[in-house]
This record gives C-alpha cells, sequence and structure tokens, in this order.
C-alpha cells in the first residue's frame, strides 16, 4: 500500500538584481527570474513547482527582500533546500531564507503592504559603479520642494494617473502609508572645478503602500523628479491625482534605480 506525500508548502525570501532579466514573471521574449529559480527548483527536486510571488517586478528592477511561494511533496529540509539553491542559482539572484508555512499562505493574497525605494544618483558627472542601481540625474534637484509635494499622495486615491497603460488591475485605489526622501551628500568627491555646478548626493525615496499597480512608484518618481525641476509645483499633484489621466502625470522614471524592499504580512 503506498503512502500518501505530505503536501508542504515552502515560502522563499529572494534578493535579485534585476540587470539581466526580463522582469519576475516567466515570458517568451527573454529570461526572467521566476524560470530561473524554477528550474533549479526542479533540478533539485525533480519535479516541477510553480513560484508564486508576492507581485511582480519589471525588466531592470530589483528586489531586497522578494517572497514566493511554492507546494511540494518533496521532503527536503529547508535548509538543505536553501544551500542547494544558492549553490546552483546565479550569484544575481540568492535565497535569503527558505521555510515551511501553512499551506493557505499566499505570498500575494496574503500581503499586507510592500516597501519600495528608488535611488537617484543626482551628481554633474556618472558613477562608473552605481549605474545599475541608481537613475542618473546630471541637473539639479531641488529636494525640499520633492519633499513637500510628496506629501500628497499619503492616503487612500485613485492612482490611475499614475499607472502603466497596459495595468490589468481591477481597481485604482491604493492606499499609501508612507512616502519619504531623504538625500546624503557624497563627501568624498575631490574638487573637480567648474564640473561640480551642484553638490552631488544620493536622493532616495522610499514608498509605502497596501498595493502598487503597473509602473506606479516608477511614475510617483518620475513626477517628483519634475517637481524637482521646477516643471511642476506642489498642488500640481492634487491636480493630477483628481485628473485620473496618466498624460499629466511626469514620465516613468527608469527601472535599475528601483528596489522592492520588503513585504510586510
Amino acid at each position: 500500500m503506498k503512502v500518501k506525500k505530505t503536501v508542504r508548502n515552502i515560502k522563499l525570501t529572494i534578493q535579485y538584481d534585476g540587470t539581466n532579466y526580463h522582469g519576475w514573471q516567466v515570458q517568451s521574449n527573454g529570461i526572467s527570474i521566476q524560470q530561473v529559480i524554477e528550474e533549479v527548483i526542479f533540478s533539485i527536486m525533480k519535479k516541477k513547482s510553480r513560484l508564486t510571488t508576492s507581485g511582480r517586478t519589471d525588466a531592470g528592477v530589483h528586489a531586497l527582500s522578494q517572497v514566493a511561494n511554492f507546494k511540494t511533496n518533496s521532503t527536503l529540509d529547508t535548509d538543505k533546500l536553501k544551500k542547494g539553491l544558492n549553490s546552483i542559482l546565479p550569484k544575481d539572484i540568492v535565497i535569503l531564507d527558505a521555510q515551511e508555512v501553512p499551506l493557505d499562505f499566499h505570498a500575494m493574497k496574503c500581503a499586507k503592504k510592500k516597501l519600495y525605494r528608488y535611488d537617484i544618483n543626482n551628481s554633474p558627472f556618472p558613477d562608473a559603479f552605481s549605474f545599475k542601481f541608481t537613475k542618473f540625474i546630471p541637473y539639479f534637484l531641488n529636494v525640499s520642494s520633492m519633499k513637500i509635494a510628496s506629501q500628497h499622495f499619503l492616503g487612500t486615491h485613485d492612482f490611475s494617473a499614475f499607472r502603466s497603460s497596459s495595468c490589468g488591475a481591477k481597481t485604482t485605489v491604493r492606499t499609501i502609508y508612507k512616502i519619504e526622501i531623504s538625500q546624503k551628500f557624497f563627501n568624498n568627491i575631490e574638487n573637480r572645478g567648474n564640473e561640480l555646478s551642484f553638490p552631488p548626493c544620493c536622493i532616495s525615496i522610499e514608498v509605502e503602500g497596501n498595493g502598487f499597480l503597473k509602473n506606479m512608484v516608477r511614475n510617483i518618481v518620475g513626477t517628483l523628479i519634475e517637481v524637482g525641476r521646477k516643471k511642476l509645483v506642489s498642488e500640481d499633484i492634487k491636480k493630477i491625482l483628481a485628473s485620473r489621466d496618466r498624460k499629466n502625470a511626469g514620465p516613468t522614471a527608469s527601472p535599475q534605480g528601483l528596489f522592492l524592499v520588503k513585504v510586510f504580512y
């Protein structure tokens, strides 16, 4: 008599550099992070498993702590699974943690909120090391104006004006709990004459909410950059939100500066 194997639900906490991937989701036009991890799981467990994630990240976007889960009949210890995955996965994808969770855990449906961060290298000159992880902006940004304008995003709003035209979400209402902008000046830059037309710094924009529409964070950042350039003013944010028209918001900020920092359950 065959003994029926017990189904287990495995939660993975994942860190990745999205530079070389076409986003999280499996697709036909390029390699994805989901595809790579699923193939390695198969090589270890000899059975196909489908990963469910807390949310898709676009091509070029990074994650400090993405969450996904899959169900399996394997009895492999989670510590051994973590070590096995990390021994095979490429260096730009790392499993930070693997643990067994209740069967009803769903990485997306159980998520309460998410925290994203967008990093900007605001400097007269580029940087050879940070270009994969920051957006380079070679003109002065008024961070004080950006901070004031950012507060209009707080609370519950219809974010139609800040979603991609290809977004298929059933509802465009989301709640932003926190949006914070910090600035760190570089203190190791030598005097470069007239090239230093303004003090170089790193600007970080953190956005925490109960959920995000496609490209929503990048569109918010792109709009705040327009405020920093004095092409928009603080009060324009309220008008853009009320318009629900994507054409009124700023451009979509490039993906390399965006990080999924944490998923809260």
